[in-house]
């Protein structure tokens, strides 16, 4: 009976994973395209750096912080028009993507943050002195001298998102949250509800250990 069960669920299951790797990749990109050089503008505007900007920095901060205190499940209901505009519906992976990638763009951007906030000052400095641009020691020197952090920080991204992407399935987002629900919790059957946490947890732990792995082979120092 218990085969039967997950024979059944298996293309419905290979479905949820392939959706929740579209959503978690989506926001992802957006993340990495828009959170990190937005982490690192909160960097170099802060006191004491080379492109400080108290108003730059402020407000870009209070933005960040304002969408991080947000609950995702809030986010989501409530970027539910925008979503609508970009992608044309509310429901399905490509709308859950939208909220999603809010979600993710600050949180990333944080990580960012606090990974160059680890480079030594005196690097920094040095490299100020000798007369190298701001784009120069950004792109030679804080890049490179935080990979491993921003590596890890990915990685955290990556995870949290999976979390997320579970409760776009709420509202018919997609994915194994959506298979959890709608077979799992509505049906009672906890075959499903037990199946769709062991795929969970397995997509966690390589994603932990595949990022484990990148931070050490780029970490030089």
């Amino acid at each position: 009976m218990l085969l039967e069960s997950l024979q059944a669920l298996l293309p419905e299951l290979n479905t949820a994973v392939l959706q929740t790797i579209y959503m978690v990749a989506v926001a992802l990109v957006s993340a990495i395209i828009i959170g990190l050089p937005l982490g690192v503008l909160l960097f170099v505007t802060d006191e004491g750096l080379f492109l400080r900007n108290k108003v730059v920095n402020h407000v870009t901060g209070w933005l960040v912080n304002l969408v991080r205190s947000i609950p995702y499940i809030i986010l989501l209901v409530a970027l539910l028009p925008l979503t609508k505009l970009i992608a044309g519906s509310t429901i399905g992976p490509t709308a859950a993507s939208v909220s999603l990638s809010v979600a993710a763009i600050p949180f990333f951007a944080r990580l960012v943050e606090t990974s160059l906030r680890e480079i030594d000052k005196g690097v920094i400095e040095s490299a100020v002195a000798v007369g190298a641009s701001p784009w120069m020691i950004i792109k030679d020197i804080l890049v490179p001298e935080a990979k491993p952090g921003i590596v890890q920080g990915l990685t955290i991204t990556t995870i949290s998102l999976i979390g997320y992407s579970a409760m776009a399935g709420i509202i018919g987002g997609g994915g194994i949250g959506d298979l959890a629900i709608r077979f799992g919790y509505y049906r009672y059957d906890n075959t499903i509800m037990i199946t769709t946490v062991i795929v969970l947890v397995v997509l966690v732990q390589i994603i932990q250990i595949g990022g484990d792995k990148i931070s050490r082979v780029v970490d030089k120092r």
